[in-house]
């Protein structure tokens, strides 16, 4: 589905065609301008939590018992921003502008978001810092330099398998969302028929 002028048949700009959209998108039902607003914080909620998760098992596996409130914060909240930020740069701001016509595509970016956002990144974040409480506090034995990549690769195996779950969902709730989105989006666009004159005052 392509953007047109439907007075002149012309291309619109790509200012015209936010400000067509920002105008259709305070015309929808309250329920989707908050699906659409706020989904992806739910996202980032759930990144938050799956961060708290991977955090809990490394500081297990490490024997780590220091430092809870100082590993916990960012664990719960770097994920959240990232997430939320990663979504509304690749999916919401997109369909907004007008850029993402392709249902497919918003499916599968949501899905990568979350997978990636709030599922990869909690664990690949929650290793270093459990590592270096760990190393402080000597809780664990630490590799020898040369055995490094096989000590951690071996220490994480057990704690990504166990977060498969978290991954699953973060990756359907992803998906979930770009498809919401996406249906939103094509309600704004089917407006212009019913309301082509808003659109030019």
């Amino acid at each position: 589905m392509s953007l047109k002028d439907t007075s002149q048949g012309q291309p619109m700009s790509r200012a015209m065609i936010m400000e067509m959209l920002s105008k259709r998108f305070e015309k929808l039902p309250d329920l989707d301008r908050k699906l659409f607003a706020y989904g992806p914080v739910y996202l980032g909620g759930n990144a938050g939590l799956a961060g708290l998760i991977a955090n809990s098992l490394y500081r297990r596996a490490l024997n780590v018992t220091q430092g809870r409130f100082t590993s916990g914060l960012p664990m719960s909240v770097l994920p959240f921003l990232t997430t939320v930020a990663l979504y509304n740069a690749t999916v919401s701001n997109p369909l907004l502008a007008g850029d993402l016509n392709c249902p497919t595509c918003a499916l599968l970016r949501g899905a990568l978001v979350g997978v990636a956002g709030g599922g990869i990144y909690p664990i690949l974040l929650a290793l270093p810092v459990n590592a270096g409480l760990a190393a402080r506090y000597s809780s664990a034995p630490m590799p020898e330099k040369g055995n490094m990549f096989r000590f951690w690769m071996t220490l994480s195996k057990p704690i990504v398998r166990k977060m498969y779950a978290v991954l699953l969902l973060q990756t359907l709730f992803g998906t979930y969302l770009g498809s919401k989105h996406y249906e939103i989006y094509l309600k704004m666009l089917k407006l212009s028929e019913s309301d082509s004159e808003d659109l030019h005052d």
